[in-house]
């Protein structure tokens, strides 16, 4: 438990450092050298792939996502548990961009979108709804090496739809690195209220 909450106050901490950074105007040069070390790999086959695995945290995907597991997951604690964190998502990164009003950058855009930049909504997204889904899967499965390759999967796919958010042209790095650290503490902190309501049972 302890853990959990230095975990989230670290990942809390460090979003706090990145947005201080981004408003002084002092992470140009992480974003540049991240921006253009990814911008060095295009080719055509990677630029399928990620506008593919972008595509995975859209709006549109995430509802059909969403109305999906309220069929396939009977228990309503569960079902709460998802529908919170997609609110928490929504809702954080609303007012959080709206605060930071940061503009998105000016790079070769292979997908159209539209808002403020900071944070990443895809990068959030991705945490809260499919790591809430992955401990989900984890805490009701028993074979230990499912568990990890469950944790191994979730973790590349969330990881890469932050990396496709950049290559794409729609986000600086450090939208994406904001989007996960202040995710990272949500999904905690969920999580972890989750489990002092739900001891009982």
């Amino acid at each position: 438990m302890k853990k959990s909450y230095s975990i989230a106050l670290a990942c809390l901490i460090g979003f706090i450092i990145v947005t201080i950074l981004i408003v002084t105007n002092n992470m140009v040069g992480f974003d540049n050298f991240i921006y253009s070390t990814l911008y060095g790999l295009n080719n055509r086959s990677l630029d399928i792939f990620l506008i593919t695995i972008t595509s995975l945290a859209n709006p549109k995907f995430i509802v059909v996502v969403a109305i999906l597991l309220m069929f396939v997951i009977k228990e309503n604690k569960y079902r709460l548990l998802i529908l919170a964190n997609i609110g928490l998502s929504v809702g954080f990164n609303f007012i959080i961009k709206h605060i930071i009003c940061r503009a998105r950058p000016d790079h070769i855009r292979l997908v159209t979108e539209k808002g403020y930049s900071y944070p990443s909504g895809h990068s959030m997204i991705s945490v809260l709804l499919y790591g809430t889904l992955m401990y989900i899967l984890i805490k009701n499965i028993k074979d230990k090496k499912l568990k990890v390759l469950l944790e191994i999967c979730f973790s590349i796919l969330i990881f890469l739809i932050g990396i496709s958010r950049i290559y794409v042209g729609v986000h600086y790095p450090s939208d994406v690195l904001g989007g996960f650290l202040i995710s990272i503490a949500i999904l905690i902190a969920s999580i972890t209220i989750f489990n002092k309501h739900f001891k009982g049972e």
